[in-house]
């Protein structure tokens, strides 16, 4: 994750703009556009952590719940027969396609 960064939850990107010599990102996994920049990675923090407040507390003023970037729920588009493999998988080992999902995810994600 060297091109993130992490504040109160919310990651962040780092890119670079070589047409405007800066730094700049945006919050990675809500809706909304949450963009910041600098000149120095420094900066860049900075402005991010800043942006991340403002919306915090925008939300607060406003009176509704800010965005969380990772509920723990995410659609997968598999194939008809990788769905199929799966379902029977999950009934001969007395669980559900969920729980193969997030295993199969643990294992990828340990190598």
């Amino acid at each position: 994750m060297s091109n993130m960064m992490e504040y109160k939850g919310y990651l962040g990107s780092i890119e670079y703009s070589k047409e405007d010599d800066c730094l700049y990102g945006k919050v990675q996994g809500i809706r909304g556009l949450i963009s910041y920049e600098g000149e120095s990675l420094k900066e860049l923090k900075e402005s991010f952590h800043y942006m991340v407040d403002d919306y915090l507390a925008d939300c607060k003023t406003e009176g509704r719940e800010p965005q969380k970037p990772f509920k723990g729920g995410f659609n997968v588009r598999v194939s008809e027969d990788l769905h199929r493999e799966a379902y029977i998988y999950a009934q001969e080992h007395e669980t559900t396609i969920n729980n193969v999902v997030v295993e199969a995810l643990r294992d990828k994600l340990a190598s």
